[in-house]
């Protein structure tokens, strides 16, 4: 629980009290590789604390055509989060692409702790923020960037993950097919 507290007090720091409340929400589990956290179609109820592992967020087109919306890195926090505010069923699937330790809280319980805490609130307010931005961020790299620089982006927000998942999902990441990623690939390899 110690990434747990280090990761929830750099985001807004909270006394130990709300923190020990806030703990006794979450119990560990084991997402394995190819596992859901939350399915499309589902309806959230859980929100998870990633401490080691990859999970993506993505949705499936008309065509059934996949689109990785969202890679998470542990620490970091998971899941379906219009579902869980709008209490309508979910449209972006979170999958794990390794094998993932993880903390799960019933969503009802922190909302319990918002209406408790000034701190907590704060804390659900500062995790909003930060996923909006990051949001807008990757709208507008999709948008205003060639796919060789959002490749490079990707490189620097997660180093280790090329060598950890399948190339297709890096691709649909980015907005591009697995051949133009191969072609960027072997035009960035050091000669």
């Amino acid at each position: 629980m110690k990434d747990f507290h280090d990761y929830i007090n750099a985001i807004s720091p909270i006394p130990k009290e709300t923190f020990d409340n806030l703990e006794t929400c979450f119990s560990s589990a084991l997402l394995r590789k190819n596992e859901y956290f939350v399915r499309e179609g589902q309806y959230a109820q859980e929100i998870g604390f990633l401490i080691n592992g990859i999970v993506r967020a993505f949705f499936l087109n008309e065509d059934g055509k996949e689109y990785t919306k969202q890679f998470f890195v542990g620490p970091s926090i998971i899941g379906a989060y219009t579902s869980l505010l709008t209490r309508q069923s979910n449209k972006i699937a979170q999958q794990a692409l390794t094998d993932c330790e993880i903390l799960v809280a019933k969503y009802s319980d922190i909302e319990s702790l918002y209406n408790e805490s000034h701190a907590m609130e704060r804390l659900g307010r500062k995790i909003a923020e930060y996923y909006f931005m990051e949001k807008e961020q990757k709208e507008i790299e999709m948008a205003l960037l060639d796919a060789d620089k959002r490749y490079l982006i990707l490189r620097e927000t997660f180093p280790t993950i090329e060598t950890v998942i399948p190339q297709y999902h890096i691709a649909s990441y980015l907005g591009i097919s697995p051949t133009q990623l191969s072609r960027i690939r072997k035009k960035m390899k050091p000669n």
